[in-house]
């Protein structure tokens, strides 16, 4: 089954660190990626520009579409990149979310529906 890791925290930019920095940081998630693309479970994933680079398409009365700036709800934490990972089991993707090497905030772990049976 497919599920996605969330990785939700700070709302940083990406020229918010400095080059020392990102080369203190980066390897802690190559390793982790390495880890996870070696054992089959890495389907995809990226990281995300802060969320005063979004941009969202609301629904209003009607079906109506309105394009705004910005995330879709003010929260101290924010999305800031994803895993998609192929897992035998929630255990299974827990003990890999677990291992996500986030400073601060959390992985929140969303099974991916398969529609695959509807058509």
């Amino acid at each position: 089954m497919k599920y996605l890791l969330a990785l939700i925290g700070p709302d940083y930019d990406s020229d918010d660190f400095t080059p020392e920095q990102m080369a203190e940081i980066m390897p802690h998630w190559m390793a982790f990626e390495e880890e996870i693309k070696a054992s089959g479970a890495y389907v995809a994933g990226e990281a995300l520009e802060s969320s005063n680079h979004a941009t969202t398409v609301r629904v209003g009365d009607g079906g109506e579409r309105m394009v705004t700036d910005g995330p879709y709800a003010e929260t101290k934490e924010k999305l800031g990149g994803f895993y998609l990972i192929e897992a035998g089991s929630l255990d299974e993707a827990v003990a890999i979310a677990k291992k996500v090497p986030l400073p601060e905030g959390g992985v929140e772990i969303r099974p991916v529906v398969d529609f695959t049976a509807f058509t």
